[in-house]
């Protein structure tokens, strides 16, 4: 009985007890037949009166019996398709469960429970749907965990292989250089020049590995700062205060525009850090006598700087790791390139959307920060 399916299974089960119960009844039935003499009394009037005694059992049970074949097999019809139909009623729903889960199992999207009724089998279907949407959730998030994880591994393998080739350079101008002194070759002889030159080449490599070091931070960092209340009109004042004064040396215009009593909840440091180099981009490449312009349009915070617009062919690299477009070669000038690559790294794990786009009139370009 253990190898048979649940519907023939409850079938025998259900007949069986439904045939005992049958048998049981018509046994009753015979053993219980009238064997009594009905005794007959029949009164005409006062002076006549009759009684007799009639044996009526042998007929009464012979009836009975003659019944009994035709009751009996009535009774096993009805009890068959009573047990069928009850069977089925209940393995039904069953076996639908079962094909259903088989499914889950091979992780068919679209596999589900439709079973409507309100009993315990409708909420064991229920609960697997449940669970089966849980599961598929689950599933989804882990695989999006996992995109992420590995985009941002491949992330690291191209910042460090950049990196690597922009520290190469000037490791190997600094070794040329060194080397050329111990021999004495031609104008190297002159100590005093090259060995300034070498002491700005080391300072140069001390910002660059500074630079890539708390690039490689910025992950760590953001797991452990946590988002809190910030006014922003009070830390963009204090953040502009000190690229004002860099802005008045050079002649350049600087305009804050701000509301009063604007916040948004974010992690304070990391979005002061990823503001500060917008801020010392927007000072680096505008020109004497052009204008900085710092306001909030709704829900987002505009950095514009009067400048000649970057072309769309470069404005696609220019959050890459050590991007320096042509007009930024001079690293005195452009940096190390990281500066607008941490921008985007912060905005991304802060889960901040920006843009960054030309402007027509005046000419310019414009940094959109989005803190809806």
């Amino acid at each position: 009985m253990k190898k048979i399916k649940i519907f023939p299974k409850t079938f025998i089960y259900t007949l069986g007890l439904m045939l005992s119960i049958v048998e049981i009844a018509h046994l009753l039935l015979y053993l219980f037949i009238p064997h009594e003499i009905f005794n007959i009394s029949i009164k005409s009037n006062e002076s006549l009166s009759l009684s007799s005694g009639f044996n009526i059992a042998p007929y009464v049970r012979q009836t009975i019996v003659d019944a009994l074949p035709v009751s009996l097999v009535c009774c096993i019809i009805i009890s068959i398709v009573c047990s069928f139909l009850f069977s089925r009623k209940i393995t039904v729903p069953i076996k639908h469960i079962n094909i259903v889960t088989r499914q889950m199992a091979q992780m068919e999207k679209n596999a589900v429970c439709n079973i409507s009724s309100k009993d315990e089998i409708g909420a064991l279907a229920d609960n697997i749907n449940h669970l089966y949407q849980s599961l598929l959730s689950a599933i989804h998030n882990l695989e999006v965990e996992k995109q992420n994880v590995s985009e941002s591994e491949k992330s690291k393998v191209d910042f460090l292989r950049v990196a690597s080739h922009e520290l190469k350079t000037p490791v190997t101008a600094l070794n040329a250089t060194l080397e050329n002194m111990i021999l004495g070759v031609g104008k190297y002889k002159d100590y005093d020049t090259y060995l300034l030159e070498c002491k700005e080449m080391t300072e140069h490599l001390t910002d660059m590995i500074h630079d890539i070091l708390e690039t490689s931070r910025l992950n760590i960092s953001s797991e452990k700062e946590t988002a809190v209340q910030t006014d922003l009109s009070e830390m963009i004042s204090a953040l502009c205060e000190p690229y004002m004064l860099i802005a008045k040396a050079k002649g350049i215009i600087f305009r804050l525009e701000l509301f009063e009593n604007f916040s948004a909840v974010l992690p304070q440091h990391l979005f002061e850090k990823a503001i500060s180099n917008i801020l010392a981009n927007a000072v680096a490449y505008t020109e004497t006598g052009k204008t900085i312009y710092i306001y909030f349009d709704e829900k987002n915070l505009i950095i514009e700087n009067e400048c000649p617009p970057i072309p769309d062919k470069i404005l696609q690299h220019l959050f890459e790791p050590f991007y320096r477009p042509d007009f930024a070669r001079n690293r005195d000038n452009g940096g190390n390139g990281l500066g607008l690559y941490i921008v985007a790294t912060l905005f991304h794990t802060m889960g901040i959307s920006y843009s960054f786009i030309p402007m027509k009139q005046p000419q310019g370009m414009r940094f959109i920060i989005n803190l809806k």
